[in-house]
């Protein structure tokens, strides 16, 4: 027994069986032991979850590697491998966002981040402001708004309808804005052709703030 094989054990389960499935009671008859041997490696559910956090952020980490690219393809090649985490545990956004504390592992992927922003040329002022409008892309997913249940979905799309005079301009989006079947969702307006556009459109909009920073920083010349 060990926390890697519970921990590989759990993200098994949560892949097959969704969040609520997971409890050490049912961890623990997955690994053939008593669910009290658990807490020595686990402490509580929270526990759990936090090392489910630690598990994917570790997987991230894995996944996007480093290489020598431009900055830009090198963050949107960073980007896009945790985005295959994420849709391979789907369950993943919900686990990070409820963490009361940040995991220790993700300061280091963030500093990578910055460490690429800075090397670039943007200054620690820019590539702060570049982190707050990554958000959670930089993860893989986007933190929306609200999201129904899966079960809740036609039914939210079907209220809209119900009020299409009174949000005539929400009514015809959402008409307009049907996912294709083949285009991997993380939740209701969370697809892949909209991370990507999302994505490129920041990373456009961070490099003319960039070469505009660098442009006043220029001497001036006759």
């Amino acid at each position: 027994m060990s926390r890697e094989r519970a921990l590989t054990a759990a993200v098994a389960l949560v892949d097959a069986e969704g969040l609520k499935a997971l409890t050490m009671r049912r961890l623990a008859a997955e690994l053939g032991v008593e669910a009290m041997s658990l807490y020595y490696h686990l402490p509580g559910k929270q526990g759990l979850l936090d090392g489910l956090a630690e598990s994917v952020i570790g997987e991230i980490a894995a996944a996007v590697g480093d290489d020598e690219r431009e900055w830009r393809d090198r963050l949107r090649h960073r980007f896009l491998r945790a985005r295959e985490v994420m849709l391979r545990h789907p369950w993943a956004p919900a686990v990070l966002g409820s963490r009361p504390a940040v995991p220790p592992s993700l300061y280091a992927y963030y500093d990578q981040i910055v460490g690429t922003l800075l090397a670039a040329g943007f200054t620690p002022n820019l590539a702060h402001r570049a982190l707050h409008a990554f958000g959670t892309m930089a993860l893989g997913f986007v933190q929306e708004l609200f999201t129904p249940a899966a079960t809740d979905v036609d039914a939210a799309e079907d209220d809209l309808a119900a009020m299409a005079e009174t949000v005539p301009h929400l009514t015809a989006m959402v008409a307009a804005e049907i996912h294709a079947a083949g285009d991997p969702t993380l939740g209701w307006c969370d697809s892949q052709t909209e991370f990507e556009f999302t994505l490129d459109l920041l990373l456009d909009g961070l490099d003319r703030a960039r070469a505009a920073q660098a442009g006043r920083r220029s001497p001036a010349t006759d």
